[in-house]
């Protein structure tokens, strides 16, 4: 009794480490699961260059990534995967000079109606973002 006992979880153990996929129940709910800062477009759209580090918090929140020795980059990072679902990021970095809004990077681009985008055709800039 002793070693079937023993037999059995050995087995359980070393199934439960293995890496061989175990099957998928149907109607099983997986949780989807979302980290850090949500970035939508209307608040790309929000942005505007010459705005505070105090007003781009307001728009787009805090960001995930201060790092203390390039202080005037701020990174948004955004991470989801659906229940069961492939895993997708977002994400953008802003750059500041003299502690005011100069351009942004990432996965989005400004709207046709965005301050980026009327500041760049004013000046004859087409990149909206650099």
């Amino acid at each position: 009794m002793r070693r079937t006992l023993i037999l059995l979880v050995a087995t359980m153990t070393v199934a439960a480490c293995s890496s061989i996929p175990l099957p998928e129940f149907p109607g099983v709910y997986k949780i989807p699961i979302s980290q850090g800062n949500i970035i939508t477009q209307e608040m790309v759209d929000q942005l505007e260059p010459g705005m505070t580090r105090r007003q781009v918090v307001f728009v787009m929140g805090t960001p995930l990534v201060r790092d203390p020795y390039h202080q005037d980059r701020w990174d948004y990072v955004f991470n989801y995967q659906p229940g069961g679902g492939e895993r997708g990021q977002e994400r953008m970095t802003l750059f500041f000079e003299n502690d005011l809004l100069s351009r942004f990077e990432g996965d989005f681009e400004p709207g046709a109606d965005a301050a980026w985008s009327r500041s760049a055709t004013d000046s004859g800039d087409t990149d909206g973002n650099s």
